[in-house]
């Protein structure tokens, strides 16, 4: 008897620590930097300046900037979401432009051509954003500023120390804070039998294998906690059939924003780039936001 109950123990320990061994593995590949090479603007940006912008991250941001029309323009930051890079925002950039906007697209730290150790789902992240903003600013000087971030890029947009000196925020399926990113993500993932009895055991482990793995701690992840913060107009948008950061999820950081604010539900998108999935829909919302908020009397 003795020896089966010490055989159960082991097995049980192993258990565990095999475990805990897997949800390291998976957040060092979660984590992991996505390096490519990106190379010389496109064809669709044919004026655009290639930058290198060092950031308080501590990585060299690499990126374009396409100058606008004038002051009295506005200006864009287009931040990209998680193992992206800024080829994701080119579309964004190119009707930005041919609407007289200035607009820079980063490659965040850990991503693309921007060096960093590890991706950290928006904390060092935060640090870019503010680069880029400064950048801009400098850029174009007396210009009213906004930016768009999907995913990664929006939360980074919401988690720095301050909030971003901007006139206009356009979120895009930002997650409220990071246990629930992880536990939408785990459940879809591990199905409708696994996903239910394992995602709130590894969740937790998740959480407590974040400030040894990334330096972070999960009270620094939670987007909704700063939202309120942002002295920009906001607009927030999600997808129906988001199963990653649900509509309800999206509604609740809507909740947490200041006026003036507006929400758009995307009619059938799931977790997907807004503007790829119904072009013709995206600037007919995200356009004249951006130009009511941009192209009033330049900042002093």
């Amino acid at each position: 008897m003795g020896r089966v109950i010490v055989g159960i123990i082991l097995l049980s320990t192993g258990g565990v620590l095999g475990l805990c061994l897997a949800v390291v593995g998976v957040g060092l590949v979660l984590s992991s930097p996505v390096p490519r090479v990106i190379g010389a603007p496109p064809s669709a940006l044919a004026t655009a300046e290639a930058v290198e912008i060092p950031s308080a991250s501590g990585s060299v941001l690499h990126g374009w900037w396409v100058a606008g029309a004038g002051a009295g323009s506005g200006a864009v930051v287009l931040l990209h979401g998680v193992r992206g890079n800024r080829l994701q925002m080119v579309a964004r950039a190119r009707v930005l432009s041919e609407h007289g906007f200035g607009a820079l697209l980063i490659d965040m730290q850990a991503h693309g051509e921007s060096p960093g150790r590890r991706i950290t789902f928006g904390k060092l992240e935060a640090l870019d954003a503010a680069a880029a903003v400064r950048f801009v600013r400098d850029r174009a000087p007396g210009a009213r500023i906004g930016a768009i971030g999907t995913s990664l890029g929006g939360a980074a947009l919401v988690l720095g120390a301050e909030p971003l000196p901007i006139d206009a925020l356009v979120l895009e399926s930002v997650y409220p804070d990071i246990a629930a990113a992880l536990t939408n993500r785990l459940r879809v993932g591990l199905g409708p039998l696994a996903g239910p009895v394992f995602t709130p055991v590894l969740t937790s482990l998740f959480q407590k294998l974040m400030p040894p793995l990334l330096d972070v701690q999960p009270d620094d992840l939670r987007p909704v906690d700063q939202v309120w913060k942002q002295q920009a107009a906001i607009m927030i948008a999600s997808g129906t059939e988001d199963s990653s950061t649900p509509l309800s999820e999206a509604q609740d950081l809507f909740a947490h924003a200041r006026e003036p604010k507006q929400f758009w539900a995307v009619n059938g998108a799931g977790h997907v780039d807004f503007e790829q999935y119904d072009p013709e829909q995206y600037w007919s919302v995200v356009l004249p936001f951006l130009t009511r908020e941009l192209r009033r009397m330049p900042r002093p």
